[in-house]
């Protein structure tokens, strides 16, 4: 059905009119002409931003109004506009594509840089609009030099909106649940848009309680450029007319018409063949709505509400919604939308549906055409730096700290200087020209600020992360501490002349103080201008899995048998699984596809997962994303209040509101500079030296002798097992040499062989590489190998001649992101004015410049091999400069440095387990907490690192500064009832103190664990606990007792009798499993220890050795190597069962992950069922049969193949026996050499050292050498060795010769 009465009529006078005006306006005209043939537009609509309500994918939306020849579509999701930019994309998508809009953008890019020249005609016949719009373009630009308004109209427009729940409650009480009613707002123009923001924001922010909840006195204030609309049943008209109060409903129809602009509230209409509960039907509802519209001169629309794509999609709907609600697809009870006409509905099927107000269809098209909101994706909108000097302008006070900079690190004669062929005064006048010329004065100025805040408040700040430290005005205004000229770094790989994004400088803080920087910055620019930013999360594959099991009520096994067929990689997509897909090979799992094929539960489980994959399933907030901008926040995006911390936060994600041109800045939490700031001061309580790790001196050759011998644990970057063996074998001597691994060790690099290239060209053992003598200067400090991406834009500058900004946007980046074929089939205007590929213009440079062809080709072809491995050396650099701190800290002070790391992983039992090990390792004891001794935290004292008090559970971080207070005060305890007797018992009770007993607190005093347990025993009727309680009682309530007036005079019959150690101790298993359950570790002693000999013969390796690598006598036999225990291969491990965690297979069977530990470390364990059914009855000790106490621990040995990962590495057994461990097994063996004197020299000595550090072992050496005068001289080596190697035995009798001998004892 067409346009109908005077609507029809008043629409034509409208196109008249337009065609009566200007040139400017006659696509405008045309467009409303085209629109006359199409009279719907869906105007109330949800999408998966209502989440777990809406189940409809915004580009499949726009695509579907596309389809439907709609000329636009709305967004109007509940409470919140978290789908706006989307939207706007996705119509953008569309519109942009479009073959006019296309040659439009085309003509106006060339057109306004000059190039009118290079524009051709398209063809008339292939492209008959873009030929048009080619003319059109051609004769305006001739007229008036610009074709802005030859914008040709979009296809698809987005019309940005909300259901806002309303309240008619102004005070927005909180001592009730809420009366809400559902409302549109749809926003008409710009102003519209931001009043409909701050609405949307002060309803999520001020107004949420229960829902964000949207006031009479909001709409007042924010009414402007805003167009309403009644809703749905849930709207406040409807709920009235439904009640049976139409008076009601007139009288908040009439408000809601005056409240607005005139003729932009409409009343709306809905038919879904729903009956209310006061048994009012969708159309009797839809007939008294008219009426009011008809009574108080308002317009009528139709809507559909719609919440899913199409009518088939209503199970997805219907899916969400039970995730959403945690119920079950058949549960009758629960909360679910009925019917399945909630859908996108075609014009005819909505005409079909009101055949009695047909205008209701043909108003939302008014509706259309009065929405014109463009979201501004190019403007730059810096907040104003707020500290700026009276006078100064951004760019003036930029210079100005600038160069004042530069004269503090190049000194006043900086204008004159250059380093390594660079003037200082020319890089800073070419940064300073590209970073003005963009507008971008202000971001550094602001980074400055908060950046030197920190450092003034003791707050560590990172040395420069990612490709800022580039840029010399980084370093100059302290932004990033090292200096880009030293070290070769380019400005373009950071902010090249061609880049019109913002730049980007991401700053590492102290993890633990990183929110009061933010907090800074909030009362700097002002709360309401500083705000996080929201994640949102969306429904994985695994998760899809699970989900839709649960919802079709399913065991919760068959979900999982299911879902542990699909990788754990979160990028992995269900079809992958399901089918193979080219490039995603690894990812199809066969049993998954034929579950799918044959059992008819998988395929429905299966089914209904994929329909929901992807689908946003909530949000959350930015671990480190924060907004900063120059007007209030909510005037360029809404916020809400995270629902879980209650911190406010955007409605549109990070990317997005950088891509508008906002300021999103990473403040980044770092624990390694947290453990540096506890570093420092325990180097301060312990030496009363303040260090300053920017003045660490990298040239320290205690640095590299840490890092050539392996005990890098806690050093930031190099304590991973490969890591470390690659530290070790590299041997390191310089700064730069750890630049290059921060680089090389990453999986690439490592699989192309460049690590072991680099080592050995390092190490003269393989020659440098070079090209041509010219690039030497390039490649010289990586000896060819090509290991930074600055070395790739700085070949294609020196050899083919790009400009700097051309080598970063035309050489790494599609490298970089492997688009190898734009680099061949791309045509582009280059700087020097030639049109050629990238690799055109590569080679005819490289011979332009005197290169041979060859070498240029040859160069091109590793380019692409290498590059695409190669590393940003600005962000190595930054690191590496926190691996040198760490290991100079760790290096000169070790105890403070690894009290620090293992502080920052306090509650991680884990972590602590293995930073505990490694000290051990590294020769550094740990020891027990120590009421005397100890601190809140881990302690560094001169014997090693001591537990802190907190660390013990059941004391807490509160009970230990109160421990700690009263000792600072009045000096150490003398024993346990003077610490009874001296701190608050309200506060450090009998829980406490059996706490402190069992970790050992007291060790120091004298006294046996057990015996102290006796005098806290509630069941003794003396225990000192409550009689220290009655003397703190009566001395609050002023009673003085004889105790008190002369307990501390020595003689006097007063004193509290302490009775004197007993010398009973509990067991030895007792007592250390009581130190492990308060501790979470073995402290004071192990378990294995009595027993290391017969661990050592048990095992081929440590479990410690996972992590360290283990030494080995190099292929070369120069010498020994460090080697990563090989994955894949079957070898011995021992150890005692720390845990075992039963778990189920996807078939139903039985398997277990064991933790193992030995006196060195701890491993994860996987048996798989037929390994773990044989092995399970040795896992678990001897316990009590009456009271379940273990009596003793399992001791197994483990034939596995490790397997590594990032979530961590793990055996995975083969073979599982039990360890038996007695004094005859542990009792170790003597490995006897005797050299005949013909073959003592000091070259076989040597070797039989390197032989017996290659087999280490548990085996006493005992070395017997004939000398010239027929006497034998014995002595005892101190190694120990592996005496049943076979490898040992047939070396050291190879090295002895035939006189000699080699025997076991």
């Amino acid at each position: 059905m067409g346009w109908p009465g005077a609507f029809g009529a008043c629409l034509g006078c409208a196109v008249e009119c337009f065609e009566q005006r200007n040139h400017a306006h006659t696509l405008a005209a045309a467009h409303i002409r085209e629109l006359l043939h199409m009279a719907f537009v869906h105007l109330h609509n949800h999408t998966e931003y209502s989440m777990l309500d809406g189940a409809t994918r915004i580009s499949d939306m726009v695509k579907r109004a596309v389809d439907l020849g709609m000329p636009a579509v709305a967004i109007t999701d509940h409470g919140y506009m978290y789908g706006v930019p989307e939207l706007a994309l996705a119509c953008d998508a569309v519109n942009h594509n479009a073959p006019d809009y296309k040659v439009w953008s085309h003509d106006k890019a060339f057109l306004e840089k000059g190039r009118r020249d290079e524009l051709e005609e398209p063809d008339h016949e292939e492209n008959p609009q873009g030929w048009d719009q080619y003319h059109k373009d051609m004769e305006l630009w001739d007229k008036q030099g610009n074709i802005d308004e030859l914008k040709p109209a979009p296809v698809i427009k987005p019309i940005f909106g909300c259901e806002v729940y309303f309240t008619p409650d102004d005070t927005l009480a909180r001592d009730r649940k809420p009366e809400l009613y559902h409302m549109i707002l749809l926003a008409k123009n710009q102003e519209g848009y931001v009043n409909l923001m701050q609405t949307v924001s002060e309803a999520a922010v001020q107004g949420f309680y229960y829902k964000p909840r949207v006031t009479l006195d909001n709409l007042r204030r924010h009414a402007k450029g805003l167009i309403c609309s009644s809703a749905c049943i849930a709207g406040i008209i409807p709920r009235y007319i439904d009640r049976g109060d139409m008076a009601g409903a007139v009288s908040w129809a009439t408000t809601l018409r005056d409240l607005f602009d005139p003729g932009d509230f409409y009343i709306e209409i809905q038919e879904h063949g729903i009956t209310t509960d006061n048994g009012m039907t969708d159309e009797q509802l839809s007939h008294h709505l008219i009426e009011i519209a008809q009574q108080i001169g308002v317009k009528v629309i139709a809507t559909n509400d719609f919440h899913y794509l199409t009518r088939e999609d209503a199970p997805i709907q219907d899916v969400m919604m039970c995730i959403g609600t945690g119920s079950k697809i058949d549960d009758p009870n629960r909360i679910r939308m009925t019917g399945s006409e909630f859908y996108m509905k075609t014009e005819e099927e909505m005409r079909a549906l009101f055949p009695y107000c047909q205008e209701a269809i043909d108003n939302t098209l008014e509706i259309a055409e009065k929405c014109d909101v463009e979201l501004d994706w190019d403007s730059i909108i810096l907040p104003r730096f707020p500290l700026l000097d009276p006078g100064e302008t951004h760019e003036s006070q930029f210079r100005r700290e600038c160069e004042k900079g530069l004269r503090k690190y190049y000194g006043e004669d900086w204008e004159t200087r250059s380093i390594n062929g660079v003037s200082i005064k020319e890089r800073f006048e070419y940064e300073y020209k590209v970073i003005c010329d963009k507008g971008f004065a202000a971001y550094f100025l602001i980074v400055a600020e908060y950046v030197k805040w920190a450092k003034e408040n003791g707050i560590g700040v990172g040395p420069g992360r990612g490709s800022a430290a580039g840029a010399i005005v980084a370093y100059a205004m302290n932004i990033t501490s090292f200096d880009p000229l030293e070290n070769g770094l380019m400005f373009e790989r950071f902010l090249s002349p061609q880049r019109t994004e913002m730049p980007d400088i991401d700053m590492d803080f102290d993890d633990e103080r990183r929110l009061e920087v933010v907090e800074h910055v909030r009362q700097l620019y002002g709360p309401e201008k500083v705000t996080h930013v929201i994640t949102y999360s969306t429904i994985k594959a695994k998760q899809a899995i699970n989900d839709s099991a649960r919802v079709l009520d399913y065991p919760v096994y068959v979900g999982q048998r299911l879902s542990k067929m699909v990788s754990s990689d979160p990028s992995t997509k269900l079809r992958q699984v399901l089918e193979q897909q080219p490039g995603k090979e690894e990812l199809y799992n066969p049993d998954f596809a034929d579950a799918y094929k044959n059992d008819e539960d998988a395929r429905r489980i299966i089914d209904t997962a994929l329909s929901i994959e992807g689908l946003t399933r909530g949000e959350g907030v930015h671990a480190c994303a924060v907004l900063i901008c120059r007007d209030p926040v909510n005037e360029h995006v809404p916020t809400k209040l995270d629902t879980k911390g209650g911190v406010e936060i955007t409605q549109y994600e990070g990317h997005t509101v950088a891509d508008m041109g906002l300021l999103k800045m990473d403040f980044l939490g770092l624990r390694t500079l947290t453990v540096i700031s506890k570093a420092k001061a325990n180097i301060k309580a312990n030496f009363g030296i303040d260090i300053d790790p920017d003045t660490i001196p990298f040239d320290d050759p205690e640095i590299f002798k840490l890092m050539g011998s392996g005990h890098t644990a806690g050093v930031f970057q190099v304590e991973s097992a490969g890591m470390t063996a690659t530290i070790k074998n590299m041997k390191p001597t310089e700064y730069k040499h750890v630049v290059a691994l921060i680089a090389l060790y990453r999986p690439g690099p490592l699989g192309a062989g460049m690590v072991s290239s680099y080592i050995n060209r390092m190490n003269g053992k393989e020659p440098a590489v070079s090209y041509d003598p010219r690039l030497d200067d390039i490649l010289g400090e990586t000896y060819g190998t090509m290991v930074y991406q600055e070395q790739v834009m700085l070949i294609s500058v020196e050899m083919c001649g790009f400009s700097k900004g051309e080598s970063d946007s035309r050489i790494r980046k599609p490298v970089a992101k492997k688009k190898i074929k734009l680099l061949t089939s791309t045509v582009m205007h280059w700087e020097d004015g030639s049109d050629e590929t990238t690799y055109d213009h590569w080679m005819n440079g490289a011979v332009k410049n005197g290169y041979k062809k060859e070498t240029a080709q040859k160069i091109w072809d590793d380019v692409l091999e290498f590059a695409s491995y190669a590393f940003n050396k600005s962000h190595s650099a930054g690191y590496a400069i926190l691996v040198m701190q760490t290991a100079w800290l760790k290096a000169h002070y070790p105890n403070e440095y690894m009290a620090a790391v293992l502080t920052s992983y306090t509650g991680k039992t884990e972590k602590i387990v293995h930073y505990v090990s490694a000290c051990r390792h590294d020769g550094i004891a740990v020891l027990p907490p120590d009421v005397n001794e100890s601190g809140i935290e881990f302690t560094a004292t001169k014997d090693g690192v001591r537990f802190g008090l907190a660390g013990i559970r059941g004391v807490g971080e509160g009970v230990a500064e109160v421990i700690i207070e009263e000792r600072t005060k009045n000096g150490p305890y003398k024993n346990l009832h003077d610490l009874v007797d001296r701190v608050d018992s309200s506060k450090v009770n009998r829980r406490v103190i059996e706490a402190l007993i069992k970790a050992g607190g007291f060790d120091s005093t004298g006294y046996p664990r057990r015996q102290l347990m006796t005098f806290v025993d509630k069941n003794n009727p003396e225990n000192i606990i409550d009689s220290a309680a009655k003397r703190q009682k009566d001395r609050a309530s002023g009673q003085t007792s004889l105790f008190d007036m002369f307990g501390d005079v020595e003689g006097s019959g007063f004193e509290i009798q302490v009775p004197e150690p007993d010398g009973q101790e509990w067991d030895r298993h007792m007592k250390l499993s009581f130190e492990r359950e308060v501790l979470g570790i073995y402290v004071s002693d192990h378990p294995l220890r009595p027993f290391e000999y017969a661990l050592g013969k048990a095992r081929e390796f440590s479990l410690s050795q996972i992590d360290t690598g283990v030494e080995r006598m190099s292929p070369t036999g120069e010498g020994m190597v460090n080697v990563e225990i090989p994955e894949g291969k079957p070898y011995w491990f021992a150890g005692m069962v720390a845990s075992v965690q039963k778990m189920v297979t996807k078939k139903g069977a039985a398997m277990a992950k064991v933790q193992l530990e030995d006196m060195e470390g701890e491993a994860s364990v996987i048996m798989f069922p037929k390994v773990f059914e044989a092995a399970e009855e040795f896992l678990y000790g001897e316990t009590d049969p009456e009271t379940g106490a273990v009596l003793s621990d399992a001791f197994i040995r483990v034939r596995g193949k490790l397997e590594r990962s990032d979530r961590g590495d793990q055996i995975i057994a083969v073979e599982v026996m039990p360890l038996e461990l007695t004094e005859e097994s542990n009792r170790p063996k003597v490995f006897e050499v005797m050299i005949p004197s013909n073959r003592f020299s000091q070259g076989n000595m040597s070797r039989l050292a390197a032989v017996f550090a290659a087999n280490p072992g548990g085996d006493r050496v005992e070395l017997f050498v004939e000398q010239a005068d027929g006497q034998t001289m014995r002595a005892e080596i101190p190694v120990r060795v592996n005496a049943k190697s076979i490898p040992l035995l047939a070396e050291t009798r190879g090295i002895v010769g035939n006189q000699g001998r080699v025997t076991v004892i």
